[in-house]
């Protein structure tokens, strides 16, 4: 099966999902820090929404299976690994909680037939929110509570052998390490030199490195990024300039279509804003390439 998923000029062709299921059923809002609209029922309601978005795109969904296994953000499965042309790269997880996940990746690979580049052990730790490619052989990941200086430096010897470089960029304490503030809940990237951006949060490094780059940035109402804790940014691109975000955010999607892009939205507040993860983190992308 062909595998590649960092080029971003190409349409979203083959993406993994794990449906929030019986672990999601029986999880502890208060353990997994989830907020007062979670929701277990609605939560699979919506995320069955956003699939219905997803391959009425054309794209593939390879489902992990949905398991009473005590990992309910395992329905989050863009963070435990991610996909380059040369192979699969599975990572090691910064919240305690999901420790595990990175084994139901290294198995859906061996199902799928992609290789796995390398793995983070021990004490490393890096999530794939907090890792945004830049072009196709850059990668950008943000050093904060989830991804450490010892996760950065693996990933960087597990791509530079394959020819990509990783840069990395620090990001602000915000709001403190039990919440989830990724490099994706500060830039989404819409196309392959256009991005939203919530701009006083975003490293400036990464902004002005972005900006020589001629990357154009749409920078987000400061009142949607408050009230939505960041997910008015959590926006997936199924191919450029056609995009899925959360409802209920009009100011920013109204950015988007000013600058020429597609927008659908899904209603997603019992499951992505109550437990802080979009569409980008319920998407894994394995894939993008032109559609037959």
């Amino acid at each position: 099966m062909p595998f590649g998923a960092e080029d971003r000029s190409k349409p979203l062709a083959r993406v993994m999902m794990r449906a929030p299921g019986p672990a999601m059923a029986a999880a502890d809002p208060a353990e997994w820090h989830y907020g007062p609209g979670f929701d277990p029922r609605r939560a699979e309601a919506q995320h069955a929404e956003l699939a219905g978005i997803v391959a009425a795109s054309g794209a593939k969904i390879h489902w992990i299976p949905s398991q009473d296994d005590a990992m309910s953000d395992a329905v989050f499965v863009q963070d435990p690994s991610f996909v380059t042309a040369k192979g699969a790269v599975v990572l090691n997880m910064g919240k305690p909680l999901r420790r595990g996940e990175p084994d139901l990746h290294v198995a859906a690979y061996e199902a799928l037939g992609v290789p796995v580049l390398g793995r983070l052990q021990g004490d490393q730790s890096v999530e794939s929110g907090d890792c945004v490619w830049i072009d196709e052989t850059t990668l950008a990941i943000g050093r904060g509570a989830r991804s450490n200086q010892a996760g950065i430096d693996a990933v960087r010897a597990i791509l530079e052998p394959h020819g990509y470089t990783v840069v990395a960029y620090d990001l602000p304490y915000w709001t403190g390490p039990e919440a989830c503030l990724h490099l994706m809940s500060l830039i989404s990237p819409l196309a392959p030199k256009m991005g939203l951006i919530h701009a006083p949060l975003l490293p400036y490094a990464m902004w002005a490195d972005l900006t020589a780059r001629g990357w154009t940035l749409l920078h987000a109402p400061e009142d949607e990024f408050l009230a939505s804790g960041g997910l008015n940014l959590n926006v997936l691109m199924l191919k450029p300039q056609d995009v899925v975000m959360v409802d209920g955010f009009p100011k920013t999607r109204a950015l988007m279509e000013g600058a020429g892009c597609r927008v659908q939205v899904f209603e997603g507040d019992a499951l992505c804003i109550a437990c802080e993860g979009g569409p980008t983190c319920l998407t894994r992308p394995v894939l993008r390439a032109e559609l037959a």
